[in-house]
């Protein structure tokens, strides 16, 4: 329907039925006018799978919902590396929504993970804004594909469970645009979700079910949204200032109260009815979007689906050690599976995200045939490993080539709804894994989980795979990687720290009941642990494989740019191993200057390629760096800025592996504005040219003042050296009005206002 003809319908409608359309009709149902034939629309859950509840529902995953495929989750697909897979992934999505009558799906989940605490990090990307921002386009654009709406999640600032209804996300306005913000901005700019769902949290004191600011003047002003903005479900304060801020619909029902609250406020002035169309005309804009291409006949074959769920789920894998190369492990072997996830594996979190799954898979089921032994090491309902089964388990790894661990956290210890207490594995998984690897020297782990543990048992195991939530099809694909059928490819979307206590949200994680302190800023992740020069774990970007590949001949395509240009960076990438395999080239922008107008992180990555290569072969890639790579927010010009210099370019297969590096320098077009006063210091006046210039009488008459007297008892040459370090040094900290003291007499008040003037004009 088009939008003239969406106006002309509001106009029938009375201010009843108008605010009525704001909110739900139940938990999962927009309202219909049935007298003017509006229909209802149905959204679900997601963003991994279907979690379709009728009208008995709720928004935890507590009661059952329909029987759906679950695909492994963001914390496993993102690292993939690859949006081409998750696009794909998207498609099956909206095909499924299709089939269901469902017009949006509640995801993806595109907040940043500042804490591996957070109990929803499973269902969240990457600790990188940029690796997030393609992940979530690229889902984004496969399920809306299928003409079903997406719904982005959630906006802005979630990124703990804590208190998440009601305390505020304190954080300035950089670290905002350069650390939280990017994710949403790429998804709504270049794939436009057909709705955004807004937070919980306050933002700096305001929540952002009612924050004009960010609903209205970043996203739709700034950023060109064009759908409709939900709360998330019961995160609405203020109803009326929340219509008044942008947001459209509120999830779920509520009975009639906000709707009557909107009325008595449009009839008694404190609501402009413009308001109210304007909601009605956004909602209903989707609505007749996906009424208009409904397809209900599509056809949903979960079968497939379910192997597509295994072959996803393997190149998500990440290959964390493989000492000796003992993996992948010799099918005519016998070995060991131990540990009862690898009969019931954790392959989802818990909330809103959990799918009733049709049918699941475990490494068990799947080595079927092989010469596998299986015992179960611990119990997960008990959250221990009795005598008796550590014991079974040693006895059994003895017998075994090769041991594989199958361990993780259980549902219980991460979870919508909280946060988790400590970065620790189940002590008792901890003891059978130790236990184990000391009867076994070929012990394998496969790790379960949605954020990352400590490893007090690294140093005494051969390999480590990170299986992540890999869906209801994880079995299969860990057992066609551990075997060799499938060539890990997978790469960490976040840094593995040593212990929890190295995060740099540490400190401030949680925060008081008011709110929360982003003390840290833009030093998220990777960009804390390379500028502190820290120790981690396992890095950014990390992952190996069963075969090697060799970097090679960085091109850039220009050696100087303006910051209104792009640059090609093209690297060639070569399989030097005997088995296919896919590389994941990533590329690191830095300030090669360092800071003088920003504090910046030493590289931030900017770029990124999956490859396929067969043995031997070598390829060439070109990924394109555009003015976002090189620049910072300012505050003062309300935008991204470029400070020109030069910056390198940096090529490899993780933050700390980077053996490629080319420098350019970038030209900027925007000159900050001048706001130099008596108390600006010299060291940041003189880094202006023009500035420079019309200062250079007055430090004449400051070097003169700081210059030593030729009657001290020192040679000429060592008084040169005096003057220089030290007047050099004074005069850079020195305020302007400096000048008044040491070179009184020389210069006058009216002097130094009509230099400040011919500064910052």
């Amino acid at each position: 329907m088009k939008i003239e003809e969406i106006r002309k319908l509001i106009a029938q409608m009375t201010l009843e039925e108008k605010a009525g359309l704001l909110s739900g009709e139940d938990f999962w149902h927009t309202k219909a006018v049935e007298r003017l034939g509006v229909p209802q629309t149905m959204v679900s859950d997601g963003p991994h799978g279907l979690r379709k509840q009728d009208l008995e529902g709720d928004h935890l995953g507590i009661n059952d919902s329909i029987k759906a495929v679950c695909f492994p989750a963001a914390s496993a697909t993102a690292a993939s590396f690859d949006p081409d897979m998750l696009e794909k992934m998207g498609e099956a999505l909206g095909e499924s929504c299709q089939h269901e009558k469902l017009s949006v799906l509640l995801g993806p989940a595109v907040n940043i993970k500042r804490s591996p605490l957070c109990g929803r990090n499973f269902e969240y990307f990457s600790e990188d804004p940029y690796l997030t921002g393609k992940m979530a386009t690229a889902l984004i654009k496969g399920i809306q594909s299928k003409n079903v709406g997406t719904s982005i999640k959630h906006f802005a600032l979630n990124s703990q469970e804590h208190r998440r209804m009601s305390s505020s996300s304190d954080c300035d306005e950089r670290t905002i645009r350069e650390i939280y913000f990017p994710a949403f901005e790429m998804a709504v700019k270049e794939a436009q979700p057909w709705t955004v769902m807004c937070s919980y949290n306050r933002i700096n004191g305001v929540f952002a079910s009612e924050n004009p600011w960010l609903l209205t003047d970043v996203l739709r002003k700034e950023w060109g949204f064009e759908g409709y903005v939900m709360s998330d479900w019961g995160a609405v304060s203020n109803r009326v200032e929340g219509v008044k801020a942008g947001l459209d619909l509120e999830m779920p029902a509520s009975g009639g109260v906000n709707d009557r609250k909107v009325v008595a406020a449009v009839k008694a002035g404190k609501l402009d009815e413009k308001y109210v169309d304007l909601c009605c005309e956004r909602i209903l804009n989707i609505v007749y979007r996906y009424i208009e291409n409904a397809k209900p006949d599509t056809p949903w074959d979960k079968e497939a689906q379910h192997e597509m769920a295994a072959e996803i789920a393997a190149d998500c894998m990440v290959l964390l050690k493989n000492e000796d190369g003992i993996l992948p492990l010799d099918k005519a072997d016998e070995i060991a599976f131990i540990g009862e996830f690898a009969e019931k594996p954790r392959f989802q979190g818990g909330g809103s995200s959990h799918i009733n799954c049709f049918r699941t898979t475990g490494a068990v089921e799947a080595a079927k045939g092989l010469k596998v032994t299986y015992v179960s090491g611990y119990s997960v309902a008990k959250d221990e490993a009795t005598d008796a089964q550590i014991a079974e388990a040693v006895a059994a790894a003895k017998k075994a080539k090769a041991a594989v661990v199958f361990a993780g956290l259980p549902d219980s210890y991460e979870s919508e709804g909280y946060d988790r207490s400590h970065m620790r594995m189940p002590e008792c998984q901890n003891r059978l894994i130790e236990a184990v690897a000391a009867a076994n020297p070929n012990t394998v782990v496969v790790l379960h989980n949605g954020s990352p543990v400590e490893m007090p048992w690294i140093g005494k195991v051969k390999a480590v795979l990170e299986a992540y939530l890999g869906g209801q099809s994880v079995g299969l694909a860990t057992v066609r990687v551990l075997f060799g059928d499938v060539n890990p490819s997978g790469h960490l979307p976040e840094t593995f720290p040593i212990k929890l206590e190295d995060n740099p949200s540490y400190l401030f994680y949680g925060g008081e009941p008011a709110g929360t302190d982003y003390r840290e800023g833009i030093f998220v992740g990777y960009r804390y642990y390379d500028k502190k020069k820290m120790d981690v774990l396992f890095p950014f970007g990390h992952g190996l494989s069963y075969t090697t590949f060799e970097y090679s001949n960085l091109k850039l395509s220009a050696a100087s740019i303006k910051d209104t240009d792009t640059v090609d960076v093209t690297v060639t990438v070569k399989n030097t191993g005997k088995r296919a395999g896919k590389a994941v080239v990533q590329v690191y922008v830095g300030d090669a200057e360092g800071y003088v107008n920003a504090i910046r992180p030493v590289r931030e990555l900017k770029a990124f390629r999956k490859v396929a290569l067969e043995p031997g072969e070598s390829k060439e890639v070109t990924m394109t760096l555009c003015k976002r790579a090189f620049a910072t927010w300012r505050n003062e010009i309300h935008d991204w800025w470029v400070e020109s210099g030069e910056f390198t370019v940096e090529v490899g297969d993780s933050s700390a592996n980077l053996p490629l590096k080319a420098s350019i320098q970038v030209e900027s077009t925007v000159e900050l504005p001048r706001k130099f006063d008596v108390n600006s210091i010299f060291m940041d006046v003189m880094r202006d040219p023009k500035a420079t210039a019309i200062m250079k009488p007055f430090i004449d008459q400051l070097m003169a003042a700081f210059s030593p007297d030729p009657s001290e008892a020192v040679s000429e040459a060592a008084g040169e050296a005096i003057s220089e370090d030290m007047g050099a040094a004074m005069l850079n900290y020195m305020p302007l009005r400096g000048v008044l003291s040491f070179a009184a007499g020389k210069v006058s008040d009216e002097m130094m206002e009509e230099m400040l003037r011919k500064i910052n004009e």
